[in-house]
């Protein structure tokens, strides 16, 4: 396994080792001990699978009293993936860091607590996966603007008219957002 640090330090890319031959592929998307030797103690309670259509943009979503930290990866097609840092204590407050995901590719992307997320599916039946490491709360869920220009994030939208859900079409500016120590 190697983790690739973004510009960002706590956002980390993980790019599992890959053992293939003719027959086709194996890699460890997840081992606790792997992951600890690593400086990534993790502990999940919860996996996600989503399919997206070519177009479809999910987020930024976060938890305010409850956050979650996502270790995602994308099994089918493709997307990219958008962390925001919402730690108000953080240099790198209210700053983005994105990275694409593919089936191809095979790289994880590791989003801590105090982050929100969120993704474009850039190809049609694009299956994400998330691991989470606290319970989804549907109470607790706040929605961050995705084209925020305070923001300012770079979604690969070219030929994309992206598709929203009412609650991310709702989503709060950065200055309005509830956000963290």
């Amino acid at each position: 396994m190697k983790i690739v640090p973004t510009a960002i330090p706590d956002l980390l890319v993980i790019e599992p080792a890959v053992f293939g031959d003719d027959r086709g592929f194996f890699l460890e998307s997840w081992n606790a001990r792997t992951f600890a030797e690593a400086g990534l103690d993790l502990q999940f309670v919860q996996d996600n699978h989503s399919r997206s259509a070519r177009g479809v943009l999910r987020g930024l979503h976060y938890q305010a009293n409850d956050p979650q930290g996502k270790l995602v990866r994308v099994v089918a097609g493709a997307a990219y993936d958008v962390a925001v840092d919402l730690r108000r204590s953080s240099p790198t407050f209210g700053q983005w860091a994105g990275v694409l995901l593919t089936a191809a590719n095979r790289t994880m992307f590791w989003v801590p607590p105090g982050f929100a997320h969120g993704f474009l599916s850039l190809q049609d039946g694009t299956d994400f996966l998330y691991k989470c490491t606290a319970p989804y709360r549907p109470d607790d869920e706040h929605a961050l603007l995705w084209n925020d220009p305070a923001i300012g994030i770079d979604w690969p939208l070219e030929g994309i008219e992206p598709t929203l859900s009412a609650k991310d079409q709702a989503g709060i500016r950065l200055a309005g957002a509830r956000t963290f120590a």
